[in-house]
């Protein structure tokens, strides 16, 4: 009799993916929502109202001043957005007879203390649900852009899951600062343009249209946005794809012919009547009253660099992934109107401040550099501004490391396996994913290295955490066989810790400081000037 055969079972390895995202799309949604209410209420809503002043007292201060009839007062970046947007909403409060601390008349006195701590407590509250509002808004948004760039929604779902716990929404989680509502519209016109490049519409122009509009939204809020903006248009290049090549309609038939001029004619149209903006724009009288310095010696040419890189860019673009050229003129003329129709948002509440901020951003920018930047970017010496970049390199090189320079920004470890992800990406002959995730590091990397000679404060993570996350996201979505690898789940839960741990380091470290709020006093009295404190009425 023949001895039986052993059967060996075969263990199917199980797939990382499907145990990170157990939840489903829509509630791994909800529950990452919650999660951010609950750190929203735990270290956040309920802290008291002067703990994080050093911006929510500028804005609010601004608010209740315009709802009071007087102009914006807090210019410094502008938050022209962010300030517009606190005086709506503490109307709105206001009418629906939820607030009373609504305009400067309604606040106290400082010498009744109870009543002016409670008043500005509300007041402080009321506008820190606003910023958990946008920036639980700008997570959902930021879901929905993702799966239309990543083909598994599951990718798509973790990106999610690393932005919403990054420093970046940590920290603008809770308090009113201008960085989430400039950075934010940028990261989503980048996100519509990789959508638009790898589907390809007849409606495509108008994608970047929106792209367009978004990005002077953004910079009308900070003028730390041009940042941003400016490496966007050599950054988008890798991202088109052979179904990104233009449609019928576009290939070069009369109509589209057509459509194209009218939608010259309706770019030539809106730069006309924004052509006022833009006078004022560069109006040298008032620039010379806000104690802007030309870069360059004069006033307007990286502004005109800008625009020339964005055509050179967007024809590259149209020879490398085959848009026509009928499509091509109405996408840059499509930019054009996007553009000019943003500038039309700053007559919502018009003051010429923000105007000359917006047209001239890195004169605003260096207003409040160091001496080393100033004098290198006002000088001569070529050498000067490249030994900056190159210490500006080293420095943001160090804080990758973590060990060199710490911080609360748990996406420092993702940019570990975002080298070797490339370098494996590179190897299998998936070249576009690795040159794109590389190009969305490079971005970063540029626009850190001029960020650090302000500190790099965690407060400026939100312009560039969205952009390693991305990178990652687009070489998982590449390599998503690495997800039946025997250590990624391991991996993976180990960085969600990360995230969860060092991200929300900041948000408990304010919450249980034990500072009082004096140093507040030295700068009160210019950015809050009808405000008197109570601690700093009580000194005097």
């Amino acid at each position: 009799m023949n001895a039986p055969v052993a059967q060996t079972a075969i263990v199917k390895p199980r797939d990382t993916f499907d145990r990170l995202t157990f939840l489903g799309w829509t509630w791994g949604l909800l529950a990452i929502v919650a999660g951010l209410a609950a750190s929203f209420l735990l270290f956040g809503y309920f802290v008291i109202y002067w703990r994080n002043a050093d911006m929510d007292f500028m804005v609010i201060y601004s608010a209740l001043a315009m709802n009071g009839g007087k102009p914006q007062h807090f210019l410094d970046h502008t938050a022209y957005l962010t300030i517009i947007a606190v005086k709506s909403w503490f109307h709105l409060l206001h009418d629906l007879g939820l607030l009373d601390a609504w305009t400067l008349p309604a606040i106290p006195p400082a010498a009744d203390t109870t009543a002016f701590d409670a008043a500005m407590t509300q007041a402080v509250r009321a506008a820190r649900v606003l910023a958990f509002l946008i920036a639980t808004g700008s997570v959902v948004i930021f879901a929905g852009l993702s799966r239309l760039i990543l083909r598994d929604w599951r990718v798509a779902m973790l990106a999610t899951l690393a932005f919403a716990l990054s420093g970046g929404v940590a920290v603008h989680l809770r308090i009113l600062r201008s960085e989430l509502v400039a950075a934010i519209p940028v990261i989503f016109a980048l996100m519509i343009l990789i959508a638009a490049g790898r589907r390809a519409t007849p409606a495509r122009p108008l994608a970047l249209a929106l792209a367009a509009f978004l990005c002077v939204l953004g910079l009308e809020n900070k003028v730390q946005a041009i940042l941003l903006i400016g490496v966007l248009p050599v950054a988008i290049l890798p991202f088109g794809s052979a179904a990104g090549a233009s449609v019928g309609f576009w290939r070069n038939t009369p109509t589209a012919w057509l459509v194209s001029l009218l939608a010259t004619a309706a770019a030539i149209a809106a730069v006309f009547a924004a052509w006022p903006l833009i006078a004022t724009g560069f109006d040298r009288a008032l620039l010379d009253t806000a104690h802007f310095k030309p870069l360059l010696g004069r006033y307007g040419l990286y502004q005109a660099g800008l625009l020339v890189l964005i055509g050179v860019c967007m024809i590259a673009y149209a020879a490398l992934w085959r848009v026509s050229a009928a499509e091509t003129i109405a996408s840059i003329a499509a930019v054009a109107l996007g553009t000019a129709t943003a500038l039309f948002v700053l007559d919502l509440d018009y003051n010429a401040g923000n105007v000359i901020a917006v047209f001239n951003p890195l004169e605003k920018m260096l207003t409040f550099a160091d001496t080393n930047t100033s004098s290198a970017a006002g000088g001569s010496n070529p050498l000067a501004i490249m030994w900056l970049l190159f210490d500006g390199v080293l420095s943001v090189l160090a804080r990758d490391t973590f060990v060199l320079h710490s911080s609360a920004r748990p996406t420092v470890f993702l940019t570990w396996l975002i080298a070797p992800g490339i370098v494996i990406a590179w190897r299998r002959g998936e070249t576009l994913a690795a040159l794109q995730a590389t190009a969305l590091m490079l971005a970063a990397l540029a626009i850190e290295t001029l960020e650090v000679r302000r500190g790099l404060k965690s407060e400026y993570f939100i312009f560039t955490d969205p952009l390693i996350i991305l990178s990652a996201a687009i070489l998982l979505d590449c390599l998503r066989d690495l997800r039946f690898h025997r250590f990624a789940y391991p991996i993976a839960a180990t960085l969600f810790a990360l995230h969860i741990a060092v991200g929300q380091a900041e948000p408990v470290k304010y919450a249980f400081k034990r500072t009082g709020p004096q140093s507040i006093c030295e700068w009160s009295g210019y950015y809050a000037p009808l405000l008197p404190l109570p601690w700093c009425f009580t000194s005097r």
